[in-house]
């Protein structure tokens, strides 16, 4: 999966970021996302959780922070990608 998103900002500001997996865990939707581009070989990944409502009209995506929870998705993301190793600080 290479799929380019934008999302807009509380500031109203657009940042363009490659989806590069999604899974689905306690019914919760997560991204990891990279804003590395596509000649980029680094970059900052984030894992997103959708926190938006099914009846809402577009879907609102949040950071994860909590730690327990970051821990439990990247493992998930690290077995659906083989060669991806994720540094949670």
């Amino acid at each position: 999966m290479d799929n380019k998103v934008i999302f807009t900002t509380d500031n109203d500001e657009t940042v363009e970021f490659h989806v590069l997996e999604q899974t689905k865990l306690n019914g919760n939707t997560y991204l990891l996302v990279t804003d590395a581009n596509e000649n980029d070989e680094e970059g900052n990944a984030y894992i997103l959780k959708a926190i938006s409502e099914d009846t809402d009209e577009s879907v609102v995506y949040d950071v994860v922070e909590d730690e327990k929870e970051l821990g439990a998705i990247a493992k998930i993301f690290e077995e659906l990608l083989d060669d991806v190793k994720i540094e949670t600080e």
